[in-house]
């Protein structure tokens, strides 16, 4: 049975989830969990932290790209950072990585612009 740990940080401007294990068809309804109260604040931005993810498979990368577009609608962006294996080749392989575009650390990826 995959396991999925989901950590959450709530920073000055924004959150911070870390994912370690496998994000899959038997997990991914735990971060739609964690991620809906999220994406429902105006302008919600959020940094998932994915270095620690083992797995990815198309039910995980559905959710990112749906909260991604959840966060636009409402002026606000999903960032991922520590992106690599299988989540790296799932973006590449679908072409999403202009959706998600690569962030060297959390430093850039909080860089949010003034409001």
């Amino acid at each position: 049975m995959a396991q999925l740990t989901i950590t959450i940080k709530q920073r000055s401007h924004f959150s911070l989830l870390g994912l370690e294990g496998e994000l899959d068809r038997e997990t991914h309804t735990a971060l739609l969990e964690v991620l809906d109260p999220l994406l429902i604040a105006s302008r919600p931005r959020i940094v998932v932290d994915t270095e620690e993810l083992s797995f990815c498979d198309s039910h995980g990368l559905w959710v990112l790209v749906d909260a991604q577009r959840r966060a636009e609608k409402r002026g606000g962006a999903l960032r991922l950072i520590g992106v690599q294996g299988t989540l790296a080749r799932l973006l590449t392989i679908t072409q999403l990585v202009d959706l998600f575009p690569p962030y060297s650390d959390l430093a850039q990826a909080s860089s949010w612009p003034h409001d």
